[in-house]
């Protein structure tokens, strides 16, 4: 897990790349409870997070759980960007910013939700 799950360095600020990129859904649910718990170990609002949803399964049991993170998560995210969302319903995606209260910025690049992310 702590190959999808790590921080990285942009333009000197730390970034949290959460890579659920082709996970199966089973992949999805353990890997949303290991960024569940990983996100609350820091203080709040102190996170930039990078989601990287190219090709995983986003089923409806799956999205649940992401509004359920999202939504636990809150507290302690201070900027979301996710990338490859094209693929996830766009009820999905409504349920998820409305649910959690929180803006989620998706971007075509990484690139581009990099430095979206660390800018002031």
């Amino acid at each position: 897990m702590d190959d999808r799950i790590h921080f990285v360095e942009h333009h000197g600020k730390q970034v949290l790349i959460l890579d659920y990129s082709h996970a199966n859904a089973q992949q999805m649910l353990l890997l949303l409870e290991h960024v569940r718990v990983t996100v609350a170990q820091h203080a709040r609002e102190s996170l930039l997070t990078f989601a990287d949803f190219t090709g995983a399964v986003v089923d409806r049991t799956v999205a649940t759980r992401i509004k359920e993170v999202l939504t636990l998560d809150r507290p302690f995210v201070k900027k979301t960007a996710w990338l490859g969302t094209e693929s996830i319903p766009k009820a999905f995606m409504d349920s998820f910013r409305i649910f959690s209260q929180r803006r989620i910025a998706t971007f075509a690049t990484k690139d581009e939700a990099m430095d979206w992310l660390v800018e002031d």
